[in-house]
């Protein structure tokens, strides 16, 4: 197990088969530790695990320097994990990542959040759109399918990989309780209050419900009879939010950042956003505590300043 390659396959099988990661982590993992067995190929490295040094991985680190941050940070922390692995499993005796200080700089930038005008914008006219299409085509249909859409992201919260994932099992619609399995496959339960909301399900369901078995039992159907895929309900999200008159970049996360941050503007404790996001750590959530411009505005009408009056 010494050869880079076969530690790497052995990792990526821990993944896989220990860890229940998903796929779409396993497909990253896989990338970066190629990138850095190719780095050790061309630069003529030797190939045994053990002879991974710190000078080798700093070597590495600058090569990569031009990237994104944020990529960075993921390579990093996929190397990491693996190297951590390997010390667990005394493949290595000495962790090169070891009292290496890495820090990676990225650049703070706010979420992308809709006003509750502009998510009603979207909705009723997703709505609209089934107006004056015949009720058997496959047109009216799909229109009833993205109204689902579009009204469970915004329930939700859910990332577009849970929603495209997303089995007509864990869906009750009779109690309103949806079953959304995040990363790491941990689970967690969203309950849907809004009776719009339901009816939409419930209508999307009746019309897809023979369709649906045979598509392995993921509540969302394509065309093809296959599960709507993430860059589907991408494309779904851009083009709704284009007939809705939004000129500016709307994608399914913004739905996601528009369902934390209006909670947090009512006054909801930061600990139940958290577990509806399914975030592993608060500190993620705390993203959301930014105060956008409106609220900004209504709080500051309220400034004490306001109680006196000089001149």
């Amino acid at each position: 197990m010494e050869n880079i390659k076969d530690v790497v396959l052995d990792f990526l099988n821990h993944c896989k088969y220990e860890k229940n990661l998903s796929i779409k982590t396993l497909k990253a993992y896989k990338i970066d530790l190629q990138q850095l067995q190719d780095f050790i190929a061309r630069k003529k490295h030797s190939i045994k695990t053990s002879e991974i040094s710190k000078i080798i991985i700093r070597e590495y680190l600058q090569e990569i320097s031009n990237l994104k941050p944020k990529t960075i940070k993921r390579k990093v922390a996929t190397m990491k994990a693996m190297f951590n692995f390997l010390e667990y499993e005394d493949t290595i005796a000495v962790n090169p990542f070891r009292k290496m200080k890495i820090q990676i700089r990225e650049p703070k930038s706010l979420p992308n959040v809709m006003t509750i005008s502009e998510i009603e914008q979207i909705i009723r006219s997703t709505y609209k759109q089934k107006s004056g299409i015949q009720r058997k085509s496959y047109a009216y249909a799909e229109s009833i399918r993205n109204v689902a859409v579009i009204e469970l992201l915004f329930a939700t919260g859910a990332r577009v990989s849970e929603l495209s994932n997303l089995k007509e099992e864990f869906i009750d619609l009779a109690s309103g309780i949806v079953k959304v399995r995040g990363k790491g496959n941990k689970e967690r339960i969203i309950q849907i209050c809004n009776k719009e909301t339901l009816e939409a399900l419930k209508y999307y369901k009746k019309i897809f419900h023979k369709k649906i078995p045979n598509c392995d039992g993921y509540f969302f159907v394509n065309r093809r009879n296959q599960k709507l895929s993430e860059q589907s309900i991408r494309f779904l999200v851009k083009q709704v939010a284009k007939i809705a008159g939004l000129e500016r970049r709307i994608t399914p996360h913004s739905f996601r950042h528009s369902f934390a941050t209006l909670l947090l503007e009512q006054d909801v404790d930061i600990k139940y956003i958290q577990q509806f996001l399914g975030h592993s750590s608060i500190m993620t959530t705390q993203i959301y505590t930014h105060v956008n411009v409106e609220k900004q505005k209504q709080i500051l009408q309220r400034h004490p300043r306001r109680s006196f009056h000089v001149g």
